[in-house]
């Protein structure tokens, strides 16, 4: 066989082998991935990989998911020694100053962020020691295989910025009970991190009222979603109003208008739901005339027997979901 002939048939056959690595290759499920916006007001996973992320560049913050004035001094000074704007406002410049390369054998607070991360989007359950073992390997591997991103297990900003985009998963612990009034299913209880951490936390200070059935957000990776006319972008939560017999999970879901809407307990959910993030609660669509004159919710079509509440961030791809 000639040298030339045996070149061509090398070719040949490694050019099959791309093809077939190409065509077994996932498709890439977020090509639209961001860096999520994050300042003051936010709560969540996103916020508390942030915390450690500061940690891991020597500055002192509370590692609570709350992004409060402490996080917010932490983040000015960070912007300030990288040459970066000084606003308090953790966007892609920032986040890609924040986020080192990561790979096995790491180890300290940077880690804690991302095993934080792959467990709020994976729904995993990694110890957040600061140990990038075999473990965290695995989980990295099988997010980048999920993203369709290369499948190397290093944590570099590509790993980074499709990890903060990925939607999380609501805790149903925080008093959040599931319900599926258009058929959607549990698929259909993704959104941002930012928006779970906010609303677990209006959840958890709403007492004495019964549980909050949670009717759909969105789908993991965001996109149409049937019974919708938004809810694609990770940034939309529906939530049933409240019942004078505090059975809201168990009853079926009623109307501003039915005999059992408990006004004064639907108000302060609405308000607590507020409180919990300032600044990032772009509106609530729910058609009590009653709260609508308070200001607390906003007349829309097909809204009467649920809140829609839409977050907002600082600085969102979405002029919809801009605060």
């Amino acid at each position: 066989m000639t040298t030339l002939r045996r070149a061509l048939l090398a070719l040949a056959a490694a050019t099959a082998v791309a093809a077939s690595l190409l065509l077994s290759s996932p498709a890439n499920a977020f090509p639209g991935s961001f860096f999520p916006t994050q300042n003051t007001g936010n709560r969540g996973a996103d916020v508390l990989a942030i915390q450690y992320l500061l940690a891991h560049h020597g500055l002192s913050a509370p590692t609570d998911g709350v992004f409060g004035a402490s996080t917010d001094a932490a983040v000015r000074s960070f912007q300030s020694t990288s040459g970066l704007d000084v606003d308090g406002i953790v966007g892609p410049a920032t986040w890609g100053e924040l986020v080192p390369q990561l790979s096995a054998g790491a180890s300290g607070p940077a880690v804690r962020a991302l095993q934080v991360e792959l467990n709020a989007k994976r729904r995993l359950s990694l110890p957040v020691n600061g140990v990038f073992d075999a473990a965290v390997t695995g989980a990295v591997r099988a997010f980048q295989q999920h993203a369709g991103i290369g499948v190397d297990g290093v944590v570099g900003p590509v790993t980074w910025r499709n990890l903060a985009w990925h939607y999380d998963y609501p805790d149903f612990s925080a008093g959040i009970c599931d319900q599926d009034p258009d058929g959607n299913g549990t698929a259909a209880n993704w959104a941002s991190a930012a928006a779970w951490g906010q609303l677990e936390a209006a959840v958890r200070s709403f007492t004495g009222h019964g549980q909050v059935p949670l009717g759909d957000a969105g789908f993991e990776h965001g996109g149409d979603i049937p019974g919708h006319a938004s809810h694609d972008m990770g940034m939309d939560i529906d939530i049933w109003p409240i019942r004078t017999d505090n059975a809201q999970c168990t009853a079926g879901r009623i109307t501003w208008q039915s005999p059992t809407y408990d006004r004064a307990a639907t108000r302060a959910l609405a308000q607590a739901v507020r409180a919990a993030a300032p600044g990032h609660v772009k509106l609530i669509f729910f058609n009590d005339p009653q709260l609508i004159a308070e200001g607390l919710t906003t007349q829309y079509p097909n809204h009467d027997n649920h809140l829609h509440v839409r977050y907002c961030e600082r600085v969102h791809p979405s002029s919809l979901y801009d605060c």
